[in-house]
C-alpha cells in the first residue's frame, strides 16, 4: 500500500526552493487502547467535569481555558484570544544553518516525518539529499504548523534502495533537562575492568541496527490475552521469574558475561512448505 502524504511544504536554502510532501514516519495506531468500563455491568463510562466550588457537573459549552499564575488564581482566555496567539502556518521550512549530524544529541529528537519530492522537486530534492550525505551534515530550520512553531532537523537517509530526507522535530532547550542535575558521583574505573568491558562490547557488537530484530513482546502478550478472552478462555497468570543472586564482584561479573555466549537473534518464521497435491 502506497504511503499517503499528510501535507505539502517547501524546503528552502539560499535561493533554492524544494517542493516536498510530508509523510508520517511512525504509526500512533500501534498503541494499545483500553476503555474504562463499569465493573458491575461492563458498560462504558462517561466522563464528567465538576466545578470544585459549586460541586455541580459542567457542560462543555460552559467551559473556558485559564492559566494559573498563582495558587488558585487564574486569568481566563477566550477561544478567539488563544487563536490570535497561535503561529500562522507557513507551509515552508527555511533552513538557517548546517551542522554535523553528530553535533545534536538524540535527546532533543521529537516526532519524525519522511519528506518526499513533490511535483517539480525531484532534482533539487536529490541534490540536497546527496549534498547532506556527502558532507556528513544535517540542516536546521524552522517550521510552523498547527498553530505552533517548531525547530526542525533535516537529515539524509540512504536505505540502499532510495536516498531520501527525514525531517525531525526538535525539542527546545527549555524542554530538555540537563544530566548535570543528576547526582552522579565521580568513580574510578580500573584498567582491568575497562578492558573486560570493552571485550564484552566487542563480543556483542554488530555493524548495523536491525529494527526487525526487536519486537514488542508485551503487545504480543496483550493481543494474545485479548483473543483468549474474546473466545471465552480463561487467562492464567504467569509467575514472575526468580531474580538471580546479585553479583558484587564487578570483575567476576564481567568475566562471567564474556564466558556466556550471546543469544542469537530470533529469525522471522518461514512459511510452511506446501505439500504437493495428490494426483
Amino acid at each position: 500500500m502506497a504511503a499517503r502524504s499528510i501535507a505539502s511544504l517547501t524546503i528552502s536554502f539560499g535561493m533554492v526552493s524544494i517542493p516536498v510532501k510530508l509523510y508520517s514516519a511512525t504509526e500512533a495506531s500501534r498503541a494499545m487502547s483500553f476503555n474504562l468500563l463499569h465493573k458491575a455491568c461492563g458498560s462504558r463510562l462517561k466522563q464528567q467535569y465538576f466545578c470544585v466550588k459549586e460541586e455541580v457537573p459542567v457542560a462543555r459549552e460552559e467551559m473556558a481555558k485559564g492559566y494559573e499564575f498563582a495558587k488558585d488564581q487564574y486569568v481566563m482566555f477566550s477561544p478567539e484570544e488563544l487563536k490570535a496567539l497561535e503561529e500562522a502556518g507557513t507551509h515552508s521550512a527555511e533552513i538557517t544553518e548546517f551542522v554535523p549530524v553528530r553535533a545534536i544529541d538524540p535527546v532533543y529528537f521529537d516526532k519524525a516525518y519522511y519528506l518526499g519530492p513533490d511535483k517539480g522537486g525531484a532534482k533539487p530534492y536529490a541534490l540536497l539529499a546527496r549534498a547532506l550525505k556527502e558532507s556528513g551534515r544535517c540542516a536546521l530550520g524552522r517550521w510552523a504548523a498547527r498553530g505552533k512553531q517548531y525547530t526542525v532537523l533535516i537529515r539524509p537517509v540512504d536505505t540502499g534502495l532510495v536516498e531520501g530526507l527525514v525531517m525531525q522535530q526538535l525539542l527546545y532547550a527549555a524542554e530538555v533537562r540537563s544530566i548535570n542535575d543528576l547526582d552522579i558521583p565521580k568513580t574510578e574505573v580500573k584498567p582491568g575492568e575497562l578492558k573486560l568491558a570493552q571485550q564484552l562490547i566487542e563480543q556483542q557488537s554488530v555493524d548495523q541496527f536491525d529494527p526487525a530484530a526487536y519486537t514488542d513482546e508485551v503487545r504480543a502478550r496483550i493481543e494474545a490475552a485479548i483473543q483468549k478472552k474474546v473466545e471465552g478462555q480463561e487467562i492464567t497468570m504467569a509467575e514472575a521469574p526468580e531474580q538471580g543472586a546479585q553479583v558484587i564482584d564487578l570483575m567476576e561479573a564481567l568475566r562471567a558475561s564474556l564466558e556466556k555466549k550471546p543469544a542469537k537473534r530470533a529469525q522471522p518464521a518461514k512459511p510452511a512448505a506446501r505439500k504437493a497435491a495428490k494426483k
